[in-house]
């Protein structure tokens, strides 16, 4: 028998679409173009000076330099069912948390730990591009569910129900979302959630960007709410069939520490622990240590870093108004636009015309040397999805560039 050097089921996974466009620009910045990127979804800002300060002094305590607990130091895992309490709604105990390198690996583990082999998983689409490779590593079958720019990428009760069959075990809830930055409202949360109660669907709830919102124009809202709706709050009888993914890579600007964490139900965290036993066992003392500071000391930072990405949200939307064949959605959360470009393909751009959104990415790069990731990374072809983490200069920079481009 021959057998085939790779694995198939890792042989299937794509490469991160948005990770490669960003080595890509990455790479053209070293060869001295002066492309500007769009790409990556990293805050622009250093970790605040108290989280790397309490990391200084982790590194200084030889109680650091053991292994600890796989499922996360106990002083962590309290700080973290603190904030679940606060800004989730839902009181849990530190034995329903188990922290985790990053969020990604958090995703990862909760769809091994419930899915099974050809399960299948509702995927509200504009999706993050991990979302389905995991949910094939576990064996299970992504099922899009597409909301367009009219719908604000929102989908509704009805699609899901659409989507539904006898084989469906999960909902994947993302809010605010990556590529869209769109927000469900209180009433849409608990409608969904509602639903899947009624239907025995598991919900794993992505709220990595729950504590970066903005203020609704549409509502009038003065201030932003101090999170997005959890779902688990909107409708606590879900608890038992509900994994929350966490971390402080966004909120903090700590994507480099790899921090991040998982909240459910008690057997399924059990589970999930004896995988992370045998995976990766405790990630390090270190981040670990930062990140108690982070949700357990002054949060003023966190708070200037919101501010300036809802001015620079408030910058790129009306910017990419204005080039004739883009719609742009006003985004509630989050730091990306997910604009609408189908009016822009099928016309000539500098000698070229692009029919779909890989190509115009290409066009973009070549020709105004800015980086933005295609649609296609995240479902249909038609969008680009651009993160405004990024300093304010280069950011109206770069869209003046396409403004060039298109007119």
């Amino acid at each position: 028998m021959t057998h085939k050097r790779i694995s198939a089921r890792i042989a299937a996974i794509a490469e991160s679409a948005t990770l490669k466009v960003d080595a890509k620009a990455k790479a053209l910045q070293a060869e001295g173009r002066p492309v500007i990127s769009y790409a990556a979804g990293e805050p622009d800002f250093p970790t605040p000076q108290n989280i790397v300060d309490a990391a200084s002094r982790a590194v200084l305590d030889p109680k650091n330099y053991r292994y600890t607990p796989a499922a996360g130091l106990p002083e962590l895992r309290e700080a973290i069912a603190a904030k679940t309490a606060r800004d989730s709604g839902w009181a849990v105990s530190p034995a329903q948390v188990i922290v985790t390198n990053g969020g990604k690996q958090a995703v990862y583990q909760s769809f091994a730990t419930i899915v099974d082999e050809g399960d299948e998983v509702l995927l509200p689409t504009p999706y993050w591009t991990t979302y389905p490779e995991a949910v094939k590593l576990a064996g299970g079958v992504p099922v899009d569910v597409f909301a367009g720019a009219d719908q604000n990428y929102l989908v509704t009760v009805e699609q899901l129900e659409a989507a539904r069959t006898d084989k469906t075990k999960v909902l994947l809830f993302v809010s605010p979302s990556n590529p869209t930055g769109s927000v469900y409202s209180p009433e849409q949360t608990k409608a969904i959630g509602e639903w899947a109660l009624e239907h025995g669907i598991w919900v794993i709830a992505d709220e990595i960007y729950q504590n970066l919102v903005y203020p609704s124009s549409a509502s009038g809202q003065a201030t932003p709410p101090k999170a997005a709706m959890s779902i688990v709050e909107a409708v606590p009888g879900l608890a038992e069939q509900t994994i929350l993914v966490n971390g402080v890579a966004k909120s903090y600007a700590m994507t480099g520490w790899r921090l991040g964490w998982m909240v459910g139900p008690a057997d399924a965290i059990k589970a999930a622990s004896n995988l992370q036993s045998h995976l990766s066992s405790n990630v390090s003392n270190i981040s670990q240590r930062a990140a108690i500071e982070a949700l357990t000391g002054p949060q003023d930072q966190v708070e200037v870093m919101r501010q300036s990405f809802e001015r620079r949200r408030n910058i790129i939307v009306a910017e990419l108004n204005k080039i004739d064949g883009v719609v742009c959605p006003n985004p509630e959360g989050a730091f990306y636009v997910y604009p609408d470009v189908t009016g822009l393909l099928g016309r000539e751009w500098g000698g070229v015309t692009p029919t779909t959104t890989l190509e115009l990415a290409d066009l973009i790069l070549e020709q105004a040397e800015v980086a933005v990731v295609p649609g296609e990374a995240f479902g249909p072809s038609g969008y680009l999805r651009l993160s405004y983490a990024l300093g304010d200069g280069p950011l109206l920079e770069g869209i003046q560039r396409l403004q060039k481009l298109f007119s």
